[in-house]
């Protein structure tokens, strides 16, 4: 009887689960760079942008309630 681990399809599956490790590590390591640029560049610049954007539009609803005061008089 021959060896189960010299037959050709043993062999071959043996190739593919370690394509399928190898890609699913470097697919992980890529996930992990993608999450780390995002948390590291990304989110501050979002946050700098939003909370400049708050404060534009807090001093135009300040002046519009300015003008709302001036026309009810």
């Amino acid at each position: 009887m021959t060896d189960p681990q010299n037959r050709p399809f043993e062999r071959a599956g043996r190739k593919m689960d370690d394509a399928f490790d190898t890609a699913s590590d470097r697919v992980q390591k890529e996930l992990n760079d993608a999450i780390r640029y995002l948390n590291d560049e990304v989110v501050p610049k979002v946050r700098g942008g939003s909370t400049k954007a708050l404060r534009t539009a807090a001093e135009k609803l300040a002046k519009l309630a300015d003008y709302m005061e001036q026309q009810q008089k």
